[in-house]
Formats: C-alpha cells, sequence, structure tokens
C-alpha cells in the first residue's frame, strides 16, 4: 500500500515538472499558459469561490475546479510537446 503511494507521490512530483517546464517553453500557446496558471492561482487564492463553510458544495468546487482547468490547459497544447517535455523529464529523474 505505502509502495503505491510513494508511486502516485512520485508520478505527481514527474507531471508538475512537466507542467513547469511546458510553461516556460516557448512554444506553449498563451491560453495553456492562462488555463495552467489559472489553476496554480485557485490554489493558492485565500479564498474560495463557494465558501468551504457550505457542506459539499465549498469543498467540491476544489475538486472541480482545478482539475478542469489544468484539462483545458493541456488540451490547448501541441501533444508533441507534451511528450517531448514527458521524455525529458523522465531522462533526468
Amino acid at each position: 500500500m505505502f509502495r503505491r503511494i510513494r508511486d502516485y507521490l512520485r508520478a505527481f512530483k514527474r507531471e508538475l515538472c512537466v507542467y513547469q517546464r511546458v510553461v516556460r517553453d516557448p512554444r506553449c500557446p498563451r491560453s495553456a499558459r492562462f488555463f495552467l496558471g489559472a489553476a496554480v492561482a485557485y490554489l493558492l487564492m485565500p479564498f474560495d469561490l463557494i465558501p468551504d463553510w457550505i457542506p459539499i458544495l465549498g469543498q467540491l468546487d476544489d475538486l472541480v475546479i482545478v482539475p478542469l482547468l489544468i484539462w483545458l490547459g493541456l488540451r490547448c497544447m501541441p501533444a508533441g510537446l507534451l511528450a517531448e517535455m514527458r521524455l525529458t523529464v523522465a531522462a533526468d529523474s
């Protein structure tokens, strides 16, 4: 069980490195940068669009909005660029 959690955490860290490199690359479209930046900004905001004290909806907005922004950012990105960065990160680790 702990091995599986450790593997998920490593994969998550690797994906974060991939997204960092993609956003820094000049071939990355502006729209992809906007969506990925909005996802990070939403996570770091000191307030939520829907307050957490509202049952279910308060926590659900974080679980829906952030993945949606990341998905939109990845959809705007050229597939070749994302694959290239994943290979680069895998080779570095």
